[in-house]
């Protein structure tokens, strides 16, 4: 399908510069940053020849930086030696040893926190049980946790001996961690006895035996003391990691692995339904998740850093439990909801941890707007000094309530892009420098080629107009491969256009100004008469609307106009009553006023949340088929709240 037509119709002309009192101190500054670009610019593969020697310490030094002989499976730095562990624990012993690396705030209970030199501890003793069980150098080991701190423990765990962990979220079903633990060929499960979710247990003891109940590569299974309550322990296979723990020395010698040595498999959704491995190396990885930790966040010593993500998506692994420790930076863990008690825990959060830096989804910014500016005034929200958006682009309007009601019209906002193949942060703001527009991840960060090009992959030069999201050059920190089908990774990164560029799978137009707006997946661009519409747009202008909270869209067929804009909408408060019709034609209205006419959704539902991860992303294909009166054959396991399925099934108001 032709992106020629693909077209921007959300103009947004507000313009934030950085606080000058945070620039004057910020790390990268515009020389710095202008420095940066022009030496990646000058020599691409120079340039993070350069980064990687500075920032990684290495047992032993690259000699060849970049390897494209099996383009576009690239290696970088091949043939040094390092261990990840080391990087982010090691290092800094001698000078932040009692810094604090985690504080972990449980759902319920008091805070409790590990300095670096306790985690450096924990992890080796947990890296020792893993050697005495027999895991070592290339075995795969599966790790199903709440957030908590021994999850991070887990992973760092596996990167001291050479294993290769995957972490399967906790939201999973049971189905779905036997399917990763299979195509992962893991010998080793790592898992707790539960965890605590808006007042509940999550049984995740029960779904690991339900997943091991048929044959699997699994030889053994330790489990976590989370919650307390009784599980089934299988003698012979099942330990306790308390008692395993207990054993083990305090010291581990670290496993010095290639910089090509796979760190970590993550599995994503696929469009097949078959969920796709993500291999990410260790050297190229750590580099980007430490030096975009450096740039887009600004870490200084004195931050608490809080990113809300669970470390079983990427954005846990590369801003919980890499890119923050490699930098001795301090974060913060919450195991359990964003409303629980209430809706001002994250807020208290803040408060009570004094947390300056503070990175979520656009999910969870506009569900937790529903509860208004009065919740998060109750704290006191001033040691925050940056505020970041991550997972799906971020509306106008919810980037200015960020803004203004969470960072008092004083934290910049970094709005990033990235995927779980990018392993880092590609575009985004870099707060000391870059002016920012509500809604737009602005330019790509030092080293990064990126790009918008046409159906042929030549580059898209108008203001406004549209096309698919590429990288020109690789990167360190992009994955690997597709672990066990890298048919699959050359078909679904590379093929489009015969292996010259990385396809992000997303659409984007770049403004006059040269700042990137994503204007959703490629697959979630709708036809409409002829004319391409990117989803994100339909959705922000609804949002706009003052008495909607969350809108997501969709495209249903339609026999004339080949695709009709399906609109699923939150409102602010109840549901509306009485003359719906009335309310639909003004939000009709409304989309038509600031995008056209032929924007204006066809059909709108009202619902009373829309279907969520519980790590914030909307279900998209679940909306897509609910919409289309299709049978649900995807797994909605992970459904924050599965009732809602019924309510979004009801009649259609149109």
């Amino acid at each position: 399908m032709s992106q020629n037509n693909l077209e921007s119709s959300l103009h947004e002309a507000r313009l934030f510069a950085p606080p000058p009192g945070f620039a004057a101190q910020a790390v990268p500054n515009s020389a710095q940053l202008a420095a940066l670009h022009a030496a990646a610019a000058a020599d691409h593969v120079g340039f993070w020849a350069d980064q990687a020697r500075v920032a990684l310490h290495w047992q032993r030094p690259f000699t060849q930086t970049l390897d494209d002989s099996a383009a576009p499976n690239y290696r970088w730095f091949a043939d040094g030696l390092l261990n990840v562990s080391v990087n982010c624990l090691d290092v800094h012993l001698a000078a932040h040893g009692e810094r604090p690396a985690i504080v972990f705030e449980p759902e319920s209970g008091e805070p409790r926190a590990l300095s670096y030199r306790q985690l450096h501890t924990q992890v080796c003793r947990a890296a020792n049980a893993l050697r005495s069980l027999g895991i070592g150098r290339g075995d795969r080991v599966v790790i199903y946790m709440p957030l908590v701190p021994e999850a991070i423990i887990a992973m760092h765990a596996c990167a001291r001996i050479g294993a290769i962990h995957s972490v399967v979220f906790g939201g999973f079903s049971a189905l779905s961690l036997r399917d990763r633990i299979i195509d992962a060929g893991a010998r080793l499960l790592i898992t707790a006895d539960g965890g605590h979710r808006g007042g509940h247990i999550v049984e995740l003891k029960a779904a690991a035996d339900k997943a091991l109940a048929e044959h699997t590569p699994i030889e053994q299974v330790i489990v976590l003391r989370q919650t307390g309550h009784d599980v089934p322990m299988q003698a012979g296979r099942d330990l306790w990691w308390h008692e395993l723990l207990a054993a083990q020395p305090d010291s581990c010698p670290p496993e010095w692995v290639d910089a090509e040595h796979p760190l970590f498999l993550l599995y994503t959704s696929g469009s097949t339904g078959k969920p796709k491995g993500i291999q990410h190396s260790s050297a190229g990885y750590l580099l980007g998740a430490k030096l975009s930790t450096q740039w887009v966040f600004d870490l200084k010593p004195a931050d608490v850093f809080w990113c809300t993500a669970d470390v079983g998506w990427i954005t846990g692994h590369s801003y919980v439990a890499y890119g923050p420790l490699a930098n001795a930076g301090t974060i913060v863990l919450y195991e359990g909801g964003p409303t629980y008690p209430d809706a001002g825990r994250f807020w208290r959060i803040i408060e009570r941890h004094r947390v300056s830096i503070f990175y979520t989804a656009p999910t969870a910014i506009r569900a937790l707007m529903k509860f208004g500016d009065d919740v998060p005034k109750q704290y006191d929200l001033s040691s925050l000094r940056l505020l970041g958006s991550v997972g799906e682009p971020i509306n106008p309007e919810a980037w200015m309530w960020y803004r203004s009601v969470i960072g008092g019209d004083r934290c910049p906002i970094v709005d990033t892009w990235w995927q779980t193949e990018t392993g880092a942060i590609l575009i985004s703001p870099v707060p000391g420098v870059t002016a920012t527009k509500p809604g737009s991840c602005t330019q790509p960060l030092p080293g990064i080629a990126a790009d918008i090009v046409d159906d042929d992959g030549n580059a898209v030069t108008r203001a406004d107009a549209g096309g698919y999201l590429v990288v020109r050059k690789p990167w360190p920190s992009m994955l690997r491969t597709i672990w066990n089908d890298n048919e699959r990774y050359l078909e679904t990164y590379w093929a489009r256009f015969q292996n010259r560029y990385y396809v992000a799978g997303d659409s984007a137009h770049r403004d006059a100004d040269g700042y990137y707006w994503i204007m959703g997946r490629i697959d979630d661009v709708l036809n409409v008469a002829g004319h391409r519409l990117g989803t994100m747009e339909i959705e922000s202008a609804l949002v706009a609307h003052p008495r909607v909270a969350e809108a997501a869209v969709v495209g249903k067929p339609h026999e004339i106009k080949g695709e009709a804009v399906f609109a699923y909408v939150v409102c602010l408060g109840e549901r509306p009553e009485g003359d719906v019709q009335a309310f639909i034609d003004e939000l009709r209205h409304w989309v038509g006023e600031q995008l056209g006419a032929i924007a204006k959704p066809d059909e709108i539902r009202f619902a009373d949340n829309l279907p969520k991860t519980r790590s914030g992303k909307i279900m998209r294909r679940l909306l897509r088929t609910i919409a289309r009166g299709e049978d649900i054959t995807q797994d909605i396991s992970t459904l924050e709240n599965p009732a809602i399925v019924e309510q979004l099934r009801g009649k259609s108001s149109s």
